[in-house]
């Protein structure tokens, strides 16, 4: 099966500051078809004024990976931690037992991210958080764990669900192969830029394509193209 989800169908809301779409129901957008896909429970794309951001709130139970597409997002949190995450890098909260968090865009212009959820195998846990920078030019061709709880992902920030969030660039005309562990995987993948095509469907960027029972999965870029992948139980 795979679903297309086109970008203009998605739930929204635009504070201003914060200009933020839904592929799955969250805070006042509620859609009983998009709840969840398998494990896998929020994908927002948000845009954050410069200045501006998400002040001190908390989390509890929930594995959190934000993928910045432009710009910078700066992170604090109550376990006393404090970084700054820049595009195309990965950042990865596990809320465990409960943490208080902060993400401020400092910079002088826009930042864009994806900003995705995944439900923990279990509840509870220290709560933790890291960062990791993701070089483009290392995922040409391929994709790249960039947050994963399977065993031998070892250069993945790790995550406590039986998931992987996977980054590829693509060059125009090229295809990329990605083979789940099993059919039944619950896939979920959004063009970051670009345009590509999975069999008859096609996808351009910020549209969400949901995907199972599928053995293999062949992408093939329309144009240079920037994908992120979630493979969720």
């Amino acid at each position: 099966m795979i679903e297309l989800r086109p970008f203009n169908t998605l739930g929204a809301a635009n504070h201003g500051w914060l200009d933020a779409h839904h592929h799955f129901s969250f805070a006042n957008y509620h859609d009983p078809a998009r709840v969840h896909w398998g494990a896998l429970r929020v994908w927002n794309d948000d845009r954050i004024g410069a200045g501006s951001g998400f002040p001190a709130h908390p989390h509890a139970d929930m594995e959190i990976i934000t993928y910045v597409r432009s710009g910078a997002i700066t992170h604090r949190d109550s376990m006393g931690n404090e970084g700054r995450t820049e595009a195309g890098d990965v950042q990865v909260m596990s809320a465990g037992t409960g943490v208080r968090h902060s993400e401020f865009n400092l910079e002088d212009s826009e930042t864009t991210l994806f900003q995705i959820w995944i439900i923990p195998d279990e509840r509870g846990g220290e709560p933790s958080w890291g960062a990791r920078q993701f070089p483009k030019d290392d995922r040409n061709g391929a994709f790249v764990p960039l947050a994963s709880g399977v065993a031998n992902d070892n250069d993945a920030l790790k995550i406590r669900a039986d998931a992987r969030v996977l980054g590829a660039t693509i060059r125009a005309g090229e295809s990329v192969t990605y083979t789940p562990r099993s059919a039944d995987r619950h896939l979920y993948l959004v063009p970051a830029t670009g345009r590509i095509r999975i069999e008859e469907v096609e996808a351009n960027a910020r549209d969400g394509v949901a995907i199972t029972q599928l053995a293999q999965v062949t992408i093939t870029a329309l144009e240079d193209s920037e994908v992120v992948l979630v493979d969720a139980a």
